[in-house]
């Protein structure tokens, strides 16, 4: 059943099943007419020659400038042309396909006055799988992505190019081939295509889908790493957490806590310390931290995703066109710079909980860096240089975006929301701290293998699923295979999906 885009609803969930899933989408019916009675109001006032932005006039430093009829429709296509001016490798599918279904939803609102071929163009280039190739940089987040999206608006005219079934043809070609019209760009349709944040949203909103994930495994890596160093586990009691009143780190307690049942740890049987180290009893206060953060994002970026991003703006029924600035990246760059902060912090915590089970004074008992030779062997020594190496490249990411505004076109774009570059600078300390976890992952389960005494069930799972693709390291052997391997298996959430078959939703608690 195809995914309905009527302005209203697109979650993170749905728009990640459209970019990489390939879901089917459809155009609401009542959307439809709304797009085709905001088309006819703008016919109307063009006819007027009532003066709007990006319309009759000139953009940015030009909105001055007044055009004549002749120039109006030629405009939109200038427009297309001066603003493909992005650089770099082609951003990812899933991306733009975000990008595309985010902005179908704006149009679906009826309040941007495109004409409906082009709204349906991007629906059926969804469907079909031809997905425009567009530069990964160039955006500043305000007029919206406009360099992006305008080699998406390309394609309305023909022009471009795109990817289709695994080949990059020229735009037309791939039109053709999945026997997609050409609609054109007549007033108005260019700037109406590309004039919104839809691509860093997008963008957004497949990496906190991923976020969510990665902090649910990051909760069994702290579970399976607190089983081998024999934690006091009085901290993650739901008691602790309600009194203080972080939602966040209730629900991170209760997770740990539900990988761990049916433990020798949780019964009182095991002799433990009467107080652990920060790294060990404060990971509920961290990653729930961590989650209440994704929270607000999720919450900025499906506004966004289901709001009006868009410039000027048509409202139909009072027979009016407002210009504004919604087009400002800035409501989904501040909490996602904020969201990437995060993924950088439990990643710093998971290289502490790394360093105690590798080193010899802080493991309680463990066999220095895991191996049982230490001297001719090294063991998991220098997993912790590899995970060290990504988490200072987090860090050096972890800088907000968000304030960095330069201005542009003399001065009109004079405060941009950078949050373009948010987006990308996300997407790298995403994938490090897939390797960050991997490498946790691995050693807790090889710390795991020396420990005699019955594991929790959520624990046992996932040391289960981890020994399917890593094999216990009994003599040296070079790591980097092992290392990309947990890399992998962590971004494919096969250990998610095995511990939550066995002790339920980590995310349905607190």
């Amino acid at each position: 059943m195809a995914i309905i885009l009527d302005g209203s609803g697109l979650s993170i969930e749905k728009l990640t099943r459209i970019a990489r899933g390939g879901k089917q989408v459809e155009l609401a019916p009542a959307s439809l007419e709304k797009i085709k009675t905001c088309r006819a109001l703008l016919e109307k006032k063009i006819a007027a020659r009532e003066v709007m932005y990006g319309v009759n006039t000139g953009i940015g430093e030009f909105s001055e400038v007044a055009l004549s009829d002749e120039q109006v429709r030629d405009f939109q296509k200038y427009l297309i042309y001066n603003h493909s001016a992005g650089i770099g490798d082609p951003a990812p599918v899933e991306h733009i396909r975000g990008a595309m279904a985010a902005r179908v939803n704006v149009h679906a609102h009826g309040h941007s006055g495109c004409r409906p071929e082009i709204t349906q163009t991007l629906v059926a280039m969804l469907n079909k799988g031809v997905t425009p190739v567009v530069c990964e940089k160039g955006s500043v987040g305000a007029c919206g992505d406009l360099a992006p999206m305008s080699q998406i608006a390309l394609l309305m005219m023909g022009e471009g190019e795109a990817f289709y079934q695994g080949e990059r043809l020229p735009g037309k070609t791939a039109l053709d081939k999945a026997g997609i019209p050409v609609p054109g760009l007549e007033a108005r349709d260019g700037l109406a295509t590309i004039n919104g944040s839809n691509l860093l949203t997008a963008m957004s909103a497949i990496h906190l889908y991923d976020m969510d994930r990665w902090l649910r495994q990051a909760e069994i890596a702290a579970a399976m790493s607190l089983e081998a160093l024999l934690a006091n586990m009085k901290p993650y009691d739901r008691r602790l957490h309600e009194v203080r009143g972080f939602s966040g780190a209730v629900r991170s307690a209760l997770a740990i806590r539900a990988c761990l049942e049916g433990s020798d740890l949780l019964s009182g049987k095991m002799k433990t310390k009467v107080q652990d180290a920060y790294s060990m009893r404060s990971t509920p206060q961290v990653i729930g931290a961590a989650h209440d953060a994704l929270r607000w994002a999720r919450s900025q970026v499906e506004i966004e995703l289901n709001g009006v991003g868009d410039n000027p703006i048509f409202f139909p029924e009072e027979d009016l066109a407002l210009t504004g600035a919604n087009f400002q990246g800035t409501p989904v760059s501040l909490p996602m710079d904020n969201a990437g902060a995060a993924i950088t912090m439990v990643s710093v915590l998971s290289e502490r909980r790394l360093n105690r089970l590798l080193n010899p004074a802080l493991s309680q008992g463990l066999p220095a860096f895991l191996t049982k030779g230490a001297g001719m062997f090294s063991g998991l020594m220098l997993s912790q240089y590899t995970a060290d190496t990504q988490i200072v490249e987090q860090r050096m990411l972890s800088a907000p975006a968000s304030v960095a505004s330069i201005p542009a076109a003399a001065d009109q774009e004079d405060f941009v929301s950078m949050g373009m570059n948010t987006a990308l600078k996300n997407g790298t300390i995403l994938d490090n701290a897939f390797g960050v976890l991997g490498i946790e992952l691995m050693a807790a389960a090889q710390a795991l293998d020396f420990r005699d005494f019955t594991k929790g069930k959520g624990v046992t799972r996932a040391h289960a699923v981890i020994r399917e693709h890593v094999k216990f390291l009994d003599i040296d052997r070079p790591l980097y295979e092992d290392h990309n391997k947990m890399k992998a298996l962590v971004k494919s959430c096969a250990v998610l999906e095995a511990v939550e078959e066995t002790v339920g939703p980590l995310d349905a608690r607190g």
